[in-house]
């Protein structure tokens, strides 16, 4: 069966960097597109960036464009998301995703697999 996991979320200090990693399983990765998304407490799910399968196309939400960066390797069937500069509102579950329908993953209507989370907690 699809298994998206992820990896690396964890408490770190606002300015600090922080890389998580999703493996997955499954799926002809190279064939689909990829997303993180997040959510916060009491808050709902949002999209943080997608990359198409060739890793081409990116995109971001405004409010981390300058500071995310989102890859992914067909090889090893792993996308990451390198975090710079993180800041007390970054802190959230974050998701791995995929959609097999379109070209990038930007809402989770989109969404076909979800991975179960990886917290990301940030202290000011």
């Amino acid at each position: 069966q699809v298994q998206l996991v992820e990896s690396g979320g964890r408490l770190v200090q606002a300015g600090d960097s922080l890389r998580l990693s999703c493996e997955v399983s499954g799926l002809y990765f190279s064939r689909y597109a990829m997303g993180w998304f997040r959510q916060a407490p009491g808050k709902e799910r949002e999209f943080v960036a997608t990359i198409s399968w060739d890793g081409v196309t990116t995109r971001y939400l405004s409010s981390v464009k300058d500071r995310f960066t989102i890859s992914r390797d067909n090889a090893k069937n792993t996308v990451d998301l390198q975090m710079n500069s993180l800041k007390p509102e970054d802190a959230a579950v974050y998701y791995c995703a995929t959609g097999l329908k379109t070209i990038v993953v930007m809402s989770t209507q989109e969404v076909d697999y979800w991975g179960q989370g990886t917290q990301v907690t940030v202290s000011s």
